[in-house]
Protein backbone atom coordinates (compact mmCIF):
# COMPACT_ATOMS: atom_id res chain seq x y z
CA UNK A 1 0.00 0.00 0.00
CA UNK A 2 1.42 3.49 -0.93
CA UNK A 3 1.58 6.43 0.78
CA UNK A 4 -1.52 8.28 -0.31
CA UNK A 5 -3.31 5.42 -0.31
CA UNK A 6 -2.83 4.72 3.28
CA UNK A 7 -3.79 7.81 4.29
CA UNK A 8 -6.89 7.96 2.53
CA UNK A 9 -7.40 5.35 4.18
CA UNK A 10 -6.84 6.47 7.38
CA UNK A 11 -8.83 10.06 6.93
CA UNK A 12 -12.40 7.53 5.52
CA UNK A 13 -12.01 6.15 9.16
CA UNK A 14 -11.51 9.59 10.94
CA UNK A 15 -14.56 10.51 8.97
CA UNK A 16 -16.56 7.36 10.15
CA UNK A 17 -15.14 7.55 13.66
CA UNK A 18 -16.08 11.49 14.17
CA UNK A 19 -19.77 10.84 12.49
CA UNK A 20 -20.00 7.83 15.16
CA UNK A 21 -19.17 10.07 18.22
CA UNK A 22 -21.77 12.97 16.69
CA UNK A 23 -24.15 10.39 16.83
CA UNK A 24 -23.50 8.64 20.30
CA UNK A 25 -23.01 12.57 21.38
CA UNK A 26 -26.71 12.97 20.34
CA UNK A 27 -27.58 10.00 21.69
CA UNK A 28 -26.63 10.86 25.83
CA UNK A 29 -27.85 14.36 24.77
CA UNK A 30 -31.43 13.35 24.25
CA UNK A 31 -31.47 10.37 26.80
CA UNK A 32 -33.98 12.45 28.79
CA UNK A 33 -36.17 12.98 26.03
CA UNK A 34 -39.72 11.73 26.35
CA UNK A 35 -41.41 13.84 23.33
CA UNK A 36 -40.35 14.08 20.05
CA UNK A 37 -41.58 15.97 16.90
CA UNK A 38 -42.58 12.49 16.07
CA UNK A 39 -44.43 11.51 18.58
CA UNK A 40 -43.03 9.47 21.94
CA UNK A 41 -39.67 9.25 23.64
CA UNK A 42 -36.20 9.46 21.57
CA UNK A 43 -35.15 6.99 19.79
CA UNK A 44 -31.30 6.39 19.79
CA UNK A 45 -29.51 6.52 16.40
CA UNK A 46 -26.90 3.65 14.98
CA UNK A 47 -24.20 4.42 12.04
CA UNK A 48 -24.51 1.13 9.77
CA UNK A 49 -20.56 1.63 8.38
CA UNK A 50 -19.81 -0.46 4.97
CA UNK A 51 -15.96 -1.12 3.30
CA UNK A 52 -15.59 1.65 0.35
CA UNK A 53 -14.92 -1.04 -2.86
CA UNK A 54 -13.76 -0.09 -6.40
CA UNK A 55 -16.93 1.74 -7.74
CA UNK A 56 -16.96 4.05 -4.80
CA UNK A 57 -13.48 5.20 -5.06
CA UNK A 58 -12.75 8.79 -6.50
CA UNK A 59 -10.45 8.83 -10.00
CA UNK A 60 -7.89 10.58 -8.67
CA UNK A 61 -4.65 9.56 -9.62
CA UNK A 62 -0.88 10.80 -8.54
CA UNK A 63 1.03 12.91 -11.85
CA UNK A 64 4.18 12.27 -10.14
CA UNK A 65 3.68 8.13 -10.11
CA UNK A 66 3.88 6.39 -13.15
CA UNK A 67 0.20 4.42 -14.05
CA UNK A 68 1.40 1.12 -13.76
CA UNK A 69 2.78 1.56 -10.03
CA UNK A 70 -0.17 3.54 -8.98
CA UNK A 71 -2.64 0.89 -6.96
CA UNK A 72 -5.43 3.45 -6.34
CA UNK A 73 -6.74 5.42 -3.59
CA UNK A 74 -6.69 3.36 -0.33
CA UNK A 75 -10.35 1.33 0.16
CA UNK A 76 -11.21 2.32 3.95
CA UNK A 77 -14.99 2.58 5.22
CA UNK A 78 -17.79 4.79 4.28
CA UNK A 79 -20.92 4.97 6.80
CA UNK A 80 -23.87 4.13 4.71
CA UNK A 81 -26.48 5.29 7.00
CA UNK A 82 -28.09 6.78 10.53
CA UNK A 83 -30.62 4.78 11.71
CA UNK A 84 -32.53 4.70 14.43
CA UNK A 85 -32.66 1.49 16.90
CA UNK A 86 -36.64 0.71 16.41
CA UNK A 87 -35.38 -3.20 18.12
CA UNK A 88 -34.93 -2.14 21.62
CA UNK A 89 -38.18 -0.99 23.15
CA UNK A 90 -38.13 2.32 25.62
CA UNK A 91 -37.58 1.77 28.63
CA UNK A 92 -41.02 2.03 31.36
CA UNK A 93 -40.70 3.97 34.58
CA UNK A 94 -43.29 3.69 36.64
CA UNK A 95 -44.86 7.29 37.82
CA UNK A 96 -48.91 7.79 37.28
CA UNK A 97 -48.26 11.26 38.41
CA UNK A 98 -46.16 12.26 35.02
CA UNK A 99 -47.58 14.26 32.61
CA UNK A 100 -46.79 11.57 30.08
CA UNK A 101 -47.89 8.67 31.95
CA UNK A 102 -49.80 6.52 30.10
CA UNK A 103 -53.70 6.57 30.59
CA UNK A 104 -55.08 3.41 30.14
CA UNK A 105 -54.25 -0.42 29.46
CA UNK A 106 -52.01 -2.66 31.21
CA UNK A 107 -48.92 0.01 31.08
CA UNK A 108 -51.65 2.35 32.77
CA UNK A 109 -49.33 5.05 34.75
CA UNK A 110 -45.92 4.06 32.98
CA UNK A 111 -43.90 6.43 31.32
CA UNK A 112 -41.98 5.47 28.27
CA UNK A 113 -38.21 7.34 28.48
CA UNK A 114 -36.11 6.67 25.79
CA UNK A 115 -34.20 3.08 24.29
CA UNK A 116 -30.49 4.82 25.17
CA UNK A 117 -28.37 3.16 27.97
CA UNK A 118 -26.18 5.42 29.06
CA UNK A 119 -23.61 3.16 30.25
CA UNK A 120 -23.55 1.46 26.57
CA UNK A 121 -23.16 4.99 24.83
CA UNK A 122 -19.88 5.65 26.85
CA UNK A 123 -18.58 2.41 26.07
CA UNK A 124 -19.60 3.09 22.33
CA UNK A 125 -17.67 6.58 22.58
CA UNK A 126 -14.68 5.07 24.08
CA UNK A 127 -14.63 2.55 21.32
CA UNK A 128 -15.16 5.04 18.21
CA UNK A 129 -12.55 7.18 20.22
CA UNK A 130 -9.64 4.48 20.33
CA UNK A 131 -11.06 3.71 16.78
CA UNK A 132 -10.30 7.48 15.88
CA UNK A 133 -7.24 7.66 17.34
CA UNK A 134 -5.60 4.65 16.02
CA UNK A 135 -6.18 6.40 12.31
CA UNK A 136 -4.62 9.42 13.61
CA UNK A 137 -1.71 7.19 14.45
CA UNK A 138 -1.41 5.29 11.09
CA UNK A 139 -1.42 8.73 9.71
CA UNK A 140 1.26 9.93 11.80
CA UNK A 141 3.42 6.99 11.09
CA UNK A 142 2.91 7.38 7.15
CA UNK A 143 4.14 10.97 7.44
CA UNK A 144 7.21 9.85 9.33
CA UNK A 145 7.91 6.92 6.85
CA UNK A 146 7.62 9.41 3.85
CA UNK A 147 10.02 11.52 6.01
CA UNK A 148 12.53 8.82 6.20
CA UNK A 149 12.27 7.86 2.43
CA UNK A 150 13.26 11.58 1.52
CA UNK A 151 16.01 11.73 4.51
CA UNK A 152 17.26 8.30 2.26
CA UNK A 153 17.52 10.94 -1.17
CA UNK A 154 19.54 13.48 -0.06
Amino acid sequence: MGFISSMNTAATGLTAQRLRMDVIANNLANAETLRTTDGGPFRRSEIIFRPITGNDQPTWRSHFVARNLQNGIGQGVRVSEIVEDRTTQPRLVYDPSHPDAIKSGPRAGYVEYPNVHVVEEMVNMTSAARAYEANTVVITTAQQMFQAALGIGQ
